[in-house]
């Protein structure tokens, strides 16, 4: 990595854009972030269940995060459960600067084990214990981590949408919906935002994020470093790292950057220097040729994976 890359984007003594040069994006049209930014589910333990192995470690992540820029952040009360809220409330309260977005709806039994609730008493237990555990008085992105089977989605949003007349959430958002569902939320509140899987190898939520970007609505792609068939010597991918002196995962990151305006990455991590590795992908100006090709590749990966 280059040393321009790793180091330079350590001081402090620079503002968060030259830090964090991802370019801004406003939530809502008033909350204003960097646009890459932290995710923050990986600083739990295996399975995505209890504490991470070293919080040592966690912690020294999470310090990290201004240094590098970084002024958004995205949990879950599910992760841990609630063990990357309770670390953020303990390295980073009370949060200057920073937006500390979280999700509810989702419960856990186990590691790896993802069940979704959208009963409407329990989405609100989500966001007041969410409220508690981070130190909040109001969420300024809340998500429905999923929208719940076992009630319908209007049911969920309307619930939601008290919540946010009573100003325990400023803005909303979704995850994993389709743009019918974007457009039913929107007969009940504005949604702020979108957090769908998306990266060079699954476009599944291609165009979701071509809707949201026409919308002006943020696109949150989780899992936003798998590179698939990509991460093998002579890949556009690989050619293009080494070219720019940078890691793959940081390639994958710019060429998210480029794909759309909306588009704001949270990679995760539970390691600091992993996370300074990752803001590499702030500072690469990929080409037209260059993001093409990654396009083309990633497109035809995917295309073989769906298959």
């Amino acid at each position: 990595m280059p040393s321009e890359t790793s180091t330079g984007q350590n001081s402090s003594s620079k503002n968060p854009s030259e830090r964090n040069p991802s370019g801004t994006f406003a939530i809502g049209g008033d909350l204003t972030v960097n646009r890459l930014g932290f995710g923050a589910m990986r600083i739990t333990g295996s399975g995505i269940w209890g504490e991470p192995p070293s919080r040592q470690a966690a912690e020294a992540t999470l310090a990290r995060v201004p240094e590098l820029g970084i002024n958004l952040i995205d949990t879950a009360d599910s992760y841990g459960p609630f063990v990357s809220e309770d670390l953020i409330r303990a390295v980073l309260h009370p949060y200057p600067g920073f937006v500390v977005a979280t999700k509810g709806g989702l419960t856990r039994h186990g590691p790896d084990i993802w069940r979704p609730v959208g009963n409407p008493d329990y989405l609100r237990q989500c966001v007041l214990m969410s409220l508690r555990r981070l130190g909040l008085e109001r969420i300024d992105l809340w998500q429905l981590h999923r929208i719940g089977p076992d009630c319908p989605r209007e049911v969920q949003f309307e619930a939601i949408a008290r919540m946010r007349d009573e100003g325990l959430i400023r803005h909303v958002g979704l995850s994993e919906v389709s743009i019918d569902d974007i457009e039913a939320a929107r007969a009940y509140f504005p949604v702020a935002t979108v957090q769908n899987q998306y990266n060079l190898v699954d476009r599944t939520s291609e165009a979701v994020l071509d809707h949201c970007t026409q919308q002006g609505i943020g696109f949150i792609p989780w899992a936003p470093l798998a590179r698939g068939a990509l991460a093998r010597e002579g890949s556009a991918l690989a050619e293009i790292a080494g070219r720019h002196g940078a890691g793959e995962g940081a390639v994958a990151l710019a060429w998210l950057l480029k794909r759309s305006p909306v588009m704001l990455p949270i990679p995760g991590t539970g390691d600091p220097d992993h996370l300074a590795d990752n803001m590499a992908g702030a500072f690469l100006a990929l080409t037209e040729a260059e993001f093409e090709a990654l396009d083309v590749q990633g497109r035809a990966a995917w295309e073989v994976g769906a298959a």
